[in-house]
């Protein structure tokens, strides 16, 4: 193989990842993620996309809210939180980093994201809701598509 076919096609993980996707809604927990991941990111000399997947429904939709309104503030608050963070640590922790927002489900949305960017690794935060424990969240069904490393950080 010549060079220069090897650099038209895409291989996965060959030199560590050069996109690393982390699903962020705010939680503590997907805040841990995007720390994590912006660790690895800068290590990896990696590009950070940092994905919120706004929900289509929500429960509030029967009742009348603005869930298009909502969930667009969310995602302002939280490229706000994403380039303070950034604008702190500069110097320091040099990575370059994309926001995106993708709207779905979040285990549909992530799926999107991390095929639509190319993505050679996922971090997501641990569910801080109790029901997925039995019926399986997020990260547990991102394992289990066994399309990416997945590493999810309590």
């Amino acid at each position: 193989m010549t060079e220069q076919q090897h650099s038209q096609g895409f291989e996965r993980g060959t030199d560590g990842p050069k996109v690393i996707v982390v699903g962020v809604d705010g939680s503590d927990s997907s805040l841990r993620a995007m720390a994590y991941a912006g660790g690895l990111a800068r290590r990896q000399h990696a590009l950070l996309a940092v994905v919120y997947v706004q929900p289509v429904m929500a429960a509030g939709a029967a009742m009348g809210v603005p869930i298009a309104e909502t969930t667009d503030e969310i995602a302002e608050d939280l490229v706000a939180q994403i380039r303070d963070s950034a604008e702190r640590l500069k110097g320091i922790f040099e990575v370059r980093w994309e926001f995106h927002t993708f709207r779905g489900d979040p285990y549909n949305g992530l799926v999107t994201a991390a095929d639509q960017l190319k993505a050679d690794a996922v971090v997501v935060g641990a569910s801080e809701q109790a029901g997925h424990r039995i019926v399986g969240s997020v990260a547990i069904r991102l394992v289990k598509a066994g399309r990416w490393p997945v590493t999810v950080v309590p």
